[in-house]
């Protein structure tokens, strides 16, 4: 059972990419070495099969070439890397465009989700073509649509009847990558004519707001708990909470959800590393308001339908349907988060619950806050680029009339900070490859959110 185990974890890493693997080569061979040392006290196992294994993963990590090992430390130093990160932004900014005209009353979610990931499969799909080396690319996050005091993640299934109603407040998420390279966005609107007026107002431009001081505050020797501090601010000054749990991730070539991270709603039972912000990087910025309580309960798990990969995860399934599943999954999706509607149906539940009960799947649940609560949602990706933050995914908000204004002279003071350094070059700067650099590919946004300390107030 044990070689079983140990050739399926090679086996496992056949469909990832070879940066993602050179990425991760360090993690994935001491998992691969402590296995082996746990196991071999319990059970004795062939030699063969533990030699097998641990050759492969060796080879596969020490015979990558140099233009590989260059790839696996890839960064905005890089212009073409630049080039995929906003090329990434332009499909989802399109994306977000396309579906958005589209969440009409009774118009069903589970349409709009597959309209705007179809989109990206075809955008991404269209590029690259012709290169010798096979890039990945398509959807990084499938798209959810959640509404009112649904706070994430909903996605449903085919067949699902679920509609929009006039008057929801409609949250759509999604993602994309080209090469690895990530782009995340997610927008709030209203299905009404007219000014968003009332508390439905108050949340989403406290979400806004929030969103732009965080944009002014995400920038190289900036501290993570300086952007936590401020956002709860910012959503205090609208009488709203920002809601817990919503983390905002750095992201690097096929990782979405990096180490380094800023927590928007700081606990005692909610705690991250402090982590400084560095030139080159790059942020999913994640803003999650409320006028409720802010902290978010899940009430049916079966609403779940988006999963990841654990990749250091191993064990060995024991239904057949499971492995099926499983296999499918490792195949197609092997990185990138995916939504259970692109797997076989009939089966995948079933397989799926065994997968996510011995960790290899993450699940991304379903969030309520209470009813009569209304949630907003903005993220949006930047770059920390040598010459300022470049904001390369957003949308306009609809014209905006809250209840409460911003007069707390801190907030003003950071939204009159500029996003854009004065001396190029400045700051601390990584080693790229010479010639190689980002400041000639700067390009702005789709849609530059406006900055609504001033035109909302």
């Amino acid at each position: 059972m044990i070689s079983y185990k140990l050739d399926n974890f090679t086996a496992a890493f056949k469909p990832y990419p070879s940066t993602f693997i050179a990425s991760q080569k360090s993690q994935l061979v001491n998992f691969l070495f402590q296995i082996l040392s746990n196991c071999s006290t319990i059970v004795s196992f062939s030699s063969r099969f533990s030699c097998c294994c641990m050759l492969s993963l060796k080879r596969k990590c020490e015979t990558m070439s140099d233009e590989e090992r260059e790839e696996q430390e890839l960064d905005l130093t890089n212009s073409e890397v630049v080039t995929k990160y906003k090329a990434a932004a332009e499909i989802v900014n399109k994306a977000l465009q396309l579906v958005l005209p589209e969440c009409k009353p009774k118009a069903k979610i589970v349409d709009l989700c597959e309209k705007a990931d179809s989109f990206i499969r075809e955008q991404t799909g269209n590029m690259y073509k012709k290169v010798k080396k096979k890039i990945e690319r398509g959807v990084a996050f499938p798209t959810c649509i959640s509404v009112n005091n649904t706070v994430c993640h909903f996605s449903p299934l085919n067949g699902d009847e679920t509609v929009l109603e006039d008057g929801d407040i409609v949250k759509i998420d999604m993602g994309c990558h080209i090469d690895g390279f990530i782009a995340v966005v997610a927008h709030t609107h209203v299905l009404q004519q007219g000014p968003v007026t009332g508390r439905a107002a108050d949340v989403i431009a406290a979400a806004n707001t929030a969103a732009e001081v965080a944009l002014r505050l995400v920038r190289p020797g900036k501290k993570n708990k300086d952007v936590s501090e401020a956002i709860q601010k910012v959503a205090a000054a609208y009488d709203c909470k920002i809601v817990e749990g919503v983390l905002s991730h750095q992201m690097k070539q096929f990782v979405i959800d990096g180490n380094k991270v800023v927590l928007s709603a700081t606990g005692p039972d909610t705690r991250v590393d402090d982590a400084e912000f560095e030139e080159n990087e790059v942020y999913a910025i994640d803003i999650v308001t409320s006028t409720g309580e802010g902290k978010p309960k899940l009430l049916d798990e079966k609403q779940t339908t988006i999963y990841k990969r654990a990749v250091d995860k191993n064990y060995l399934l024991k239904m057949k349907t499971s492995r099926f599943i499983f296999s499918e999954i490792s195949q197609k999706f092997p990185i990138m988060p995916f939504s259970a509607r692109a797997l076989e149906e009939k089966r995948v539940r079933l397989g799926i619950v065994e997968c996510v009960n011995h960790d290899l799947l993450q699940p991304y649940p379903v969030l309520h806050e209470k009813p009569g609560d209304l949630v907003a949602h903005i993220k949006f990706t930047v770059l920390l680029l040598p010459n300022g933050s470049d904001r390369v995914t957003s949308h306009a908000l609809q014209e905006l009339q809250p209840t409460k204004t911003v007069d707390d002279p801190e907030i003003k003071a950071w939204l009159a900070l500029g996003t854009k350094s004065k001396k190029k070059g400045g700051g601390k700067k990584k080693k790229g490859k010479k010639g190689d650099t980002a400041e000639n590919t700067e390009a702005e946004p789709m849609d530059e959110a406006p900055s609504s300390a001033t035109s909302q107030e």
